[in-house]
């Protein structure tokens, strides 16, 4: 038996379920807070401020994850066409790829965003770019954090 290492014939293939695109918000524009946001955009982020990160007691917004709120009025209704709704896409991170909670997380957000009055559709674009960092943390975040016992 050779101590050479192994070869392989093909190269490493990537997560099917993770964009790696460059593309993405600026880190300078982050932390999104929703700041200024009106009617229904505002309840959307009111929704997202309730959602805590399931390891620890702070809001997903103060950590950082969610990176925008994108509302977009659909041309009609899904019964019978008589009114126009919105769709509403999260557009957020996780602290890293390989989160154990991403499943339930993303899960809880969808929900909560669909269930804000106005909402008829809510979708969630996981993105990976820009990563996330410490100092997408908001200040009150950072302020949850140390209550939390974590040093920041």
């Amino acid at each position: 038996m050779s101590n050479r290492p192994q070869e392989f014939e093909s190269e490493p293939t990537a997560c099917a379920y993770t964009d790696y695109s460059s593309g993405g918000r600026s880190p300078d524009d982050l932390p999104a807070t929703g700041k200024g946001a009106t009617g229904l955009e505002k309840r959307v982020w009111d929704a997202l401020y309730d959602i805590e990160d399931p390891e620890m007691p702070i809001s997903i917004v103060d950590l950082g994850l969610i990176y925008g709120v994108e509302c977009e009025t659909l041309e009609e209704s899904h019964e019978g066409g008589d009114a126009a709704g919105t769709k509403v896409t999260v557009v957020m991170t996780l602290t890293y790829t390989g989160c154990p909670a991403r499943k339930m997380l993303t899960e809880e957000i969808e929900e909560e965003v669909a269930a804000v009055e106005g909402v008829e559709r809510a979708d969630l674009e996981l993105v990976w770019n820009p990563p996330w960092s410490i100092k997408m943390v908001t200040e009150p975040g950072k302020d949850d954090l140390r209550e939390f016992g974590l040093s920041i």
